[in-house]
């Protein structure tokens, strides 16, 4: 998948398309830039599972959890990251299961802590509001 959005909004189109085909058990390295919208995108998979939810960055509390219907959504964030033994502390292995689907930005930070099997999704600026999305799912 190859995406080109102009806005915001559009982003989180992408996200609540994406989010038809979710499942538990699957992991996303959501990688990019500051601003490139990788919170926008998980902001539109929420909007479309579990509409209720306000999805913040967890750019401070490094891990926000979300309940659907179906799974539970966590939303990881390792910019705050110093090293890779700050996510052994957290548990953060813990949080793979078939009952969740995990969501890390910045993933690519610590690629060596991702489980087998897990997707990425990059984001770039290509310009003042457009984003292009690449998807390898």
């Amino acid at each position: 998948m190859n995406l080109k959005s102009n806005s915001a909004k559009e982003t989180q189109d992408f996200g609540r398309k994406f989010a038809k085909n979710l499942r538990g058990g699957q992991v996303y390295a959501l990688i990019g830039e500051v601003g490139c919208g990788k919170t926008e995108f998980v902001r539109g998979i929420l909007a479309e599972i579990a509409p209720e939810i306000v999805v913040s960055s967890p750019t401070f509390s490094i891990v926000n959890s979300y309940e659907t219907k179906n799974f539970t959504v966590y939303h990881f964030d390792f910019y705050r990251i110093k090293n890779i033994n700050e996510l052994f502390e957290i548990g953060f292995d813990e949080y793979f299961s078939d009952n969740s689907v995990v969501l890390i930005e910045w993933a690519d930070m610590f690629p060596q802590a991702l489980p087998k099997g897990f997707e990425t999704i990059k984001f770039e600026a290509t310009g003042e509001s457009e984003r292009r999305i690449e998807a390898q799912v």
